[in-house]
């Protein structure tokens, strides 16, 4: 009952005794109050003081309990005690009568809880006070004609045999002290819980600095009581290194996370990490020291990585708002270019002196389309990653998408006498998607299968319905890609650089765009390559399209949450798997 802010074992020992004679002092008072008070004042002030000796005394024990201060709770007792005291020899007759021996009792009680001369002293002087204040007591009370019995010999009796169990417990004080297990020795040299623990894990015994290191009194970690605070994914590894212990292990180490008092109303709870050392005694096998201190490297470690992931989170946001600012801020002066260039270009104001003037505004007018369609790449990305790219579902064949993929494609293949064809299954039918999202993803395949694929080679477009979802792909006879580039494969403005992809131009960002669109539906993207073998990139999507989700705004489809490796179908959601 000793409250756990008392860390002191001297001071905790004394909170105890004043708390074990506050709890039994009251039974002794009830018994003097029977013998003494009946006779003389009746059954109703018996009744009363017996009440008033219960409440007080068990008043007192609950408030040193429940404040851990001691001081002024002991010497208003010591007061009350002797004025008790004092109403007790008037009522059995004055000094004459046995009961006058419980004087010696508030002296020796005092020393027993205090264990000081000072102690002692201040309950001689209360008893003094007693015995002196006793013939004004029978004055004042109506106590009426107190005689002397025999049986007032039962009072001090009692007191006098609680002295024997505390006699015993006087005469062993020094051997206790010297008997005290090394965990009260080792825990004042080192910064740490030490703790004694069975061959099952049960603990024995707990240093006082439980209280201090993990805010807990040493007695709710006895049994279970540590176990049970340890994190659940903590537990195998305690578990593991408590039965090496068992098998004759000298020492073993961990670290693990404890659950401490919650701080504040807050619903979370409140882990910590620790490092918990298990090291075997050599004089008794079956019971274990630990030794659990505080793992301050690991809770600096983990601020910083949560701090760490939030600048991180911060800077991607940043980084999307800023692609996406500057992304709309080109797009205007670029259709401006694009278009004079063209009204130049066709010569509506009239025609060029020198033929080269004409060759320079049809280069401005590429390079500005190169830029815009750069430009509109970025912006795509930068959409699909702030989950804000709107979408129109609409049913509609799928080898109409292809046509028009190839007849855009077919004058940049013709030049490089790339043979551009089609397997489109029958079964391929209707798909429920993004038309303009499908298309975007053909276009940038097969833009990128002409362009890395050396003239004369091939590209082929497939297609074809397996269950629920429709399979198509883009392969070629091309470069290929080495196994130490997949990593790269998909990432934002990263390029697989070698001697052949460093001819042509471009951001990097095709891929990139493909897997997001792909995600957007739900998909999955698989690409198989090898070096000087050509690469084949195969999509996956529901034909009956997306599921849309609960709060999504309407055309706009967020980007859906990776599902974890061994779910139902094996993969995640817009996953890449890559197979060299």
């Amino acid at each position: 009952m000793v409250h756990p802010t008392v860390t002191g074992e001297a001071e905790r020992l004394r909170q105890r005794r004043f708390i074990g004679v506050m709890l039994a002092a009251p039974f002794l008072a009830a018994g003097a109050a029977v013998t003494l008070v009946t006779a003389g004042l009746g059954v109703a002030v018996t009744t009363a003081t017996i009440f008033a000796a219960f409440g007080l005394c068990w008043f007192a024990a609950l408030l040193v309990a429940a404040s851990g201060r001691m001081a002024l709770v002991g010497q208003a007792a010591l007061a009350i005690g002797g004025l008790a005291l004092a109403c007790a020899i008037a009522a059995a007759g004055g000094l004459a009568s046995p009961v006058a021996l419980l004087a010696v009792a508030l002296p020796v009680e005092a020393w027993w809880i205090g264990g000081s001369r000072r102690a002692a002293l201040s309950g001689a002087l209360s008893a003094l006070a007693a015995i002196l204040l006793q013939p004004l007591a029978s004055q004042f009370l109506p106590l009426g004609a107190a005689g002397i019995a025999t049986w007032h010999w039962l009072l001090p009796l009692a007191w006098a045999l609680t002295l024997l169990p505390r006699a015993a417990a006087f005469a062993n004080r020094a051997g206790v002290r010297q008997a005290e297990p090394a965990a009260d020795r080792l825990e004042d040299i080192i910064d740490a819980v030490v703790l004694r623990v069975g061959r099952q894990g049960e603990v024995i015994d707990a240093s006082a600095k439980a209280r201090t290191i993990l805010k807990l009194a040493p007695e709710l970690l006895f049994g279970t009581g540590l176990f049970d605070r340890v994190h659940l994914s903590d537990r195998v590894a305690y578990l593991t290194a408590l039965a090496d212990m068992r098998e004759g292990a000298p020492k073993r180490r961990l670290d693990l996370r404890i659950r401490l008092p919650r701080e504040g109303v807050g619903s979370v709870d409140n882990f910590r990490p620790f490092r918990l050392e298990l090291m075997r005694g050599e004089s008794e096998q079956d019971v274990f020291t630990f030794v659990l201190r505080e793992n301050d490297d690991v809770a600096a470690l983990r601020e910083e990585l949560a701090a760490a992931k939030e600048a991180a989170a911060a800077a991607e946001v940043a980084k999307g708002r800023f692609l996406a600012v500057v992304s709309h801020e080109l797009r205007t002066p670029l259709n401006a270019i694009i278009g004079f260039s063209d009204m130049l270009l066709h010569e509506m104001f009239g025609a060029f002196r020198d033929p080269r003037q004409k060759e320079y505004v049809g280069l401005v007018r590429e390079s500005g389309q190169h830029l815009l369609s750069v430009v509109t790449s970025i912006l795509d990305v930068s959409r699909i990653e702030a989950g804000a790219y709107a979408t129109e579902l609409e049913p509609f064949r799928f080898a109409e998408a292809v046509d028009m993929c190839r007849s855009m494609m077919k004058p940049l293949a013709e030049a490089k006498s790339i043979a551009l064809g089609a397997q489109i299954a029958p079964d391929a039918g209707e798909i429920n998607a993004d038309r303009r999202a499908v298309q975007q993803i053909l276009i940038n395949l097969v833009s990128n299968a002409v362009k890395f694929t050396p003239d004369g080679g091939s590209v082929v477009i497939g297609a074809k319905r397996v269950g629920s979802r429709l399979h198509f792909w883009v392969s070629d006879t091309g470069i290929g890609i080495a196994e130490e580039d997949f990593a790269n494969l998909g990432k934002p403005f990263m390029q697989i650089q070698n001697d052949y992809t460093r001819r042509f131009e471009g951001t990097g960002l095709g891929l990139s765009l493909v897997k997001g669109l792909v995600a957007l539906h739900e998909g999955t993207m698989s690409i198989e390559s090898a070096p000087g073998e050509g690469t084949t990139v195969t999509i996956s999507l529901p034909v009956n399209g997306p599921k849309r989700r609960s709060g999504a705004p309407a055309g706009v489809l967020p980007m859906p949450v990776a599902k974890p490796k061994g779910d139902a179908n094996g993969e995640s959601n817009g996953s890449l798997r890559k197979t060299a």
